[in-house]
């Protein structure tokens, strides 16, 4: 065999240089390397089984389990040509997820997220193109989807703010879904949990407290939220694996019926997933002539004390606790020659003390969001009655209540169905047709993004 050894080989004319003839093999001695020619397509796979965190290298193909938990692989500096591969060692991708990250602000598939493989048995080989397009999939294993959205049924369905789907409950349901989404598209929610509010007293009796009110904007939403918005802790950016989440909707709390004694009921709790957000206290009628305003966002009927006697503690709200509230104190009545009664208490604001001489007390303020595209407001409480002789009930809330009826003698409306708004205390003492007003059932709302 002969040995010809030059430092260079060029062409004599022309643009191509041929190295070996038909059905030649040219080869690389061992350890010699190349540089300029790219790569055939192919990894040198790793013998080693990768059980945590991957800092790949060009050329490299890596058998991954993910047995113990989700694993990142972090790809090596692009150039042209240059190639990775993974895959599902054993067979738990499914479960614990890889997550593949490009170097600094390099793309994948032309985005500049993080490419999630979770499909069971998954393998991916990636070669980098250029700037434009990044590291892309070449294999026939391929992945598919690099960002996933949620996607579910369930309720009345809109399409707000173009990407955005908005899942409304006014009755018991079940929100299903069927594909969780990936960190990359969406992969949580938006909600909105009203409580049943309470119903009111009879015969001035207290207004209804507003049910509870809890709500989250997630970090990927932009509409405007309530107050009440949490903006962290378990309960924000909530996320939705595949399974069907039972929706419960809360009965607003009845009015009493009974003159002079008689409390309404408290409102029902509604609840999603996780979140539960309590009925509404109900407004108070004993003993006479003190009848207390219920709480927004559960807690129990207060009774009255004895006239002239001093005032004491309406329902407490927020009951049980959460963080932010889901509601305040009732008001409290006023006890004194002149009866007239507390205010239900509002998502917001707290239930109106009954003043003296005058009316009863109002409703609290309850909260308004735009999480169904345009702003509505729920969970006030309501207006408390007053006694015979004394003109005016206490006002209702302005979001989603009734109020005490405004003639001497009458009935407290009840608050509309699917607000959570507290019921209107009766008016007058013990005639006939003085009845509290109704609560108003709760609602669930759901949103995310779906594109």
């Amino acid at each position: 065999m002969s040995k010809i050894e030059v430092d260079a080989i060029d062409k004599q004319s022309g643009s191509t240089l041929t190295l070996g003839g038909s059905g030649t093999a040219v080869t690389l001695a061992c350890g010699a390397t190349q540089t300029g020619f790219g790569r055939t397509g192919t990894v040198d796979w790793q013998t080693s089984i990768k059980t945590s965190t991957i800092t790949a290298v060009n050329g490299e193909g890596y058998f991954v389990n993910t047995t113990g938990g989700a694993i990142t692989a972090n790809l090596p500096t692009g150039s042209v040509g240059a190639i990775v591969a993974f895959k599902d060692y054993a067979q738990t991708f499914n479960t614990n997820a890889l997550t593949i990250s490009a170097d600094g602000s390099e793309k994948i598939e032309g985005k500049t997220f993080d490419l999630v493989v979770s499909t069971q048995g998954q393998a991916v080989t990636l070669v980098y193109g250029d700037a434009t397009k990044g590291w892309q999939a070449v294999n026939s294993n391929e992945v598919t989807n690099v960002e996933k959205y949620v996607t579910a049924t369930g309720g009345t369905i809109t399409t707000v703010c173009t990407n955005f789907k908005v899942h409304t409950f006014t009755s018991p349901g079940t929100f299903e879904v069927t594909c969780a989404g990936t960190p990359n598209g969406s992969s949580t929610v938006s909600y909105m949990v009203v409580g049943g509010g309470g119903g009111a007293g009879a015969g001035y009796g207290g207004g209804g407290g507003g049910g509870g009110f809890r709500e989250s904007k997630a970090s990927d939403d932009s509409y405007t939220a309530s107050p009440l918005n949490a903006t962290s802790g378990p309960t924000y950016n909530l996320a939705v694996p595949v399974a069907s989440y039972p929706i419960t909707i809360g009965a607003g709390g009845t009015g009493s019926s009974t003159n002079p004694a008689g409390d309404g009921t408290k409102g029902a709790n509604s609840v999603f997933s996780s979140i539960t957000s309590a009925g509404g206290g109900a407004g108070g009628n004993i003993p006479a002539p003190q009848r207390d305003g219920g709480s927004g966002g559960g807690g129990s009927v207060s009774g009255g004390s004895a006239p002239g006697a001093p005032g004491i503690v309406a329902g407490v709200g927020n009951t049980p606790p959460t963080s932010p509230a889901q509601g305040t104190n009732g008001g409290v009545g006023f006890c004194g020659s002149n009866y007239r009664s507390g205010g239900g208490g509002g998502a917001t604001v707290a239930g109106s003390p009954s003043p003296n001489g005058s009316s009863g007390g109002g409703g609290g303020t309850g909260a308004t969001t735009s999480i169904s595209s345009s702003p509505t407001s729920f969970s006030g409480g309501g207006g408390g009655g007053q006694y015979n002789g004394f003109p005016g009930g206490g006002a209702a809330s302005p979001c989603g209540t009734g109020k005490a009826a405004s003639a001497v003698q009458g009935a407290g409306p009840a608050a509309s169905a699917n607000t959570g708004g507290g019921g209107g205390g009766g008016a007058g003492s013990t005639s006939p047709g003085q009845n509290g007003g109704n609560g108003g059932s709760g609602i669930v709302v759901i949103r995310y993004k779906f594109q």
